[in-house]
């Protein structure tokens, strides 16, 4: 007989391939407002541009600001919020588009030092190539098409099969100008089938809310089988609300104590940053109440202080195609940094979060339709930390993520009452001491249980496969592994253990 001490035998079995097969960085192009939080969230961004391949940087509209058409045309938005505060505009806090080339340059004075703790950072130059105007005239504008939609239609036309990520930072409207081009080419001819079939396997849309009518209008009515990932409730705990989206527990990750120093002593692509109290106005806004050190004291916001974390509300788009370790880049209802999506159930090819992808927030002990974002705070701005200090200091005395591995494949299949080891290994390069935690993702599994894990702190887990589990449950056990450097940075794996009879 088996010693019961011993790992039983398993069959390890990698699950089908998903629907979303990446061979490579994540390739991506953001449409942006230009609105300070765009601006704070792009400096993040360029911080995180050895991750993924940036192939497109495109200025668009929203229902917060467009430029007008200078001729004095008179506009009223299709989005009741901006209409009943508006109302009639020929132009709204537009920013001008200069800030998108002024952040660039500023990257390129200090991504040769970026290149030092990784050589895939790209150049300036490249990003300067890359950037366009979109269709900015108004909200919701697709009528012509423009450089940026013209740039766009071309990237979803190319021969890469590779998924191609579209962030939406502001409205969908120069992406659906770039889509309408497509159908207007294409619709009465014999292609249109193959090429309406590679747009929508290659195309992913990455929206923070809706920002103009143009997904609702057309591209979900014409468009249908594009995939679409929609934020609009985790995001807010990187954006204005944070201060009631974020427990007390986490505000002061968000703080001036904390967030001066990352924007003050780092070179001068995060002098750049917008922070509260930094008498640095941001451009296009009607009133100010965010640079001036007086007005910051009570704003709608909020109470703040210098230097407090103002907003990156879309961030979370590209912190989706980080690969932190967590496989939610295929697979958005695992959740990641990122935060976590469902699938609709009336619109497959829709993930969304609100009610279904709810996580406990632990600290205020109730379900919580940010929390799926709220739980990386520390580890994203520790991260953020670490890589506004790559700007200025040498690779030797900065702080770098571990690198994760397992033993194992990250597919299992398991029987109910098996005895399971499971092996993380993981590596730093700078020497530090690395803590392991194992923990179960429950609210991402269909198992109702919890699984008694026994010293979850060590790099090998040992546990029994609940003899409740149901046939064809999934358990998720992530193992966290943070080193002991300065900020201290985090990386993971993930085990699914699909359950057999």
């Amino acid at each position: 007989m088996r010693n019961l001490n011993l790992l039983c035998v398993l069959t390890l079995v990698l699950c089908a391939a998903t629907a979303f097969a990446q061979t490579s960085k994540p390739r991506t192009i953001v449409t942006t407002d230009g609105e300070l939080d765009d601006v704070d969230s792009f400096i993040r961004l360029l911080l995180h541009a050895n991750e993924f391949s940036i192939e497109g940087l495109i200025i668009s509209s929203s229902q917060w600001h467009y430029k007008g058409d200078g001729k004095g045309t008179k506009f009223i938005s299709e989005m009741e919020m901006t209409k009943q505060m508006y109302g009639e505009r020929t132009e709204l806090r537009w920013p001008g588009e200069q800030w998108i080339y002024n952040l660039i340059d500023a990257y390129g004075k200090v991504q040769p030092n970026l290149k030092l703790h990784s050589p895939d950072f790209p150049t300036a130059e490249y990003l300067r190539s890359v950037t366009r105007i979109g269709n900015i005239d108004f909200e919701g504008e697709m009528e012509k098409d423009t450089e940026g939609s013209d740039f766009i239609k071309a990237k979803l036309l190319d021969s890469n099969p590779e998924p191609l990520y579209l962030q939406v930072w502001g409205g969908t409207n120069t992406i659906a100008r770039s889509l309408k081009s497509i159908e207007d080419h294409y619709k009465n001819t014999p292609q249109w089938k193959t090429i309406y079939k590679r747009i929508c396997n290659k195309a992913i849309i990455y929206a923070i809310l809706d920002q103009d009518a143009t997904y609702r209008k057309y591209i979900s009515v014409n468009w249908p089988d594009i995939k679409i990932y929609y934020n609009a409730n985790q995001f807010w705990c990187f954006a204005y609300f944070w201060k009631r989206a974020v427990p007390k527990e986490l505000h002061p990750y968000l703080e001036g104590k904390f967030m001066g120093p990352i924007l003050n002593n780092n070179g001068p692509l995060l002098k750049m940053y917008y922070s509260y109290g930094d008498g640095n106005p941001p451009a296009g806004e009607i009133e100010d109440i965010y640079s001036d050190p007086e007005k910051i004291k009570s704003n709608m916001w909020g109470s703040f202080t210098q230097y407090d974390f103002i907003s990156e509300g879309d961030s979370p788009a590209f912190f989706h195609l980080i690969d932190a370790g967590l496989d939610n880049l295929n697979n958005p209802h695992y959740g990641g940094w990122g935060g976590r999506l469902v699938q609709s159930a009336t619109a497959p090819n829709r993930w969304e979060d609100g009610d279904l992808a709810m996580d406990y927030n632990p600290y205020t002990q109730q379900m919580d339709k940010a929390y799926p974002q709220t739980r990386w705070v520390e580890v994203l701005q520790n991260e953020f930390a670490a890589r506004a200090a790559w700007c200025v200091q040498p690779y030797n005395e900065a702080n770098h993520p571990p690198v994760v591995r397992l033993k194992h494949a990250h597919r299992l299949n398991v029987k109910r009452g098996s005895k399971i080891v499971l092996q993380a290994k993981a590596t730093d390069a700078d020497g530090n001491k690395l803590n392991y935690r194992w923990w179960q993702y429950d609210e991402v599994d269909s198992y109702s249980g919890k699984v008694v894990l026994n010293d979850p702190a060590k790099p090998t887990l040992k546990f029994v496969v609940p003899s409740d589990a149901k046939a064809g449950d999934d358990i998720h056990l992530v193992v966290s592994v943070t080193d002991t450097g300065s900020p201290a940075l985090t990386r993971y794996a993930r085990v699914v253990l699909q359950v057999n009879d």
